[in-house]
């Protein structure tokens, strides 16, 4: 980000050993150091939590007449069979 700046507290956390230990090995694997590694899982967490975007649906929807002559609209037993008569159903 341009323009911010970033200032760091230095604080004290207790971890179970066995995740520090695992941490210490992924941060050795991936060359990077704990301290990055506890940053971005705070950050994971923190944004977690943050409002999602507005969902918009796509118009999928096409131009027509509506149904066919001689269907009822809504008579779905009429349609399904209309739909599998030629599977023989």
């Amino acid at each position: 980000m341009l323009g911010s700046t970033y200032t760091h507290m230095k604080t004290t956390i207790d971890i179970a050993d066995s995740l520090l230990a695992e941490a210490k090995r992924r941060a050795a694997r991936d060359h990077t150091t704990v301290r990055a590694l506890v940053e971005a899982g705070l950050r994971l967490v923190v944004h977690a939590g943050a409002k999602p975007g507005t969902f918009r649906l796509r118009d999928a929807s096409f131009h027509g007449q509506g149904t066919q002559p001689g269907i009822a609209e809504g008579d779905w037993e009429q349609i399904r069979s209309l739909i599998y008569a030629e599977h023989g159903a």
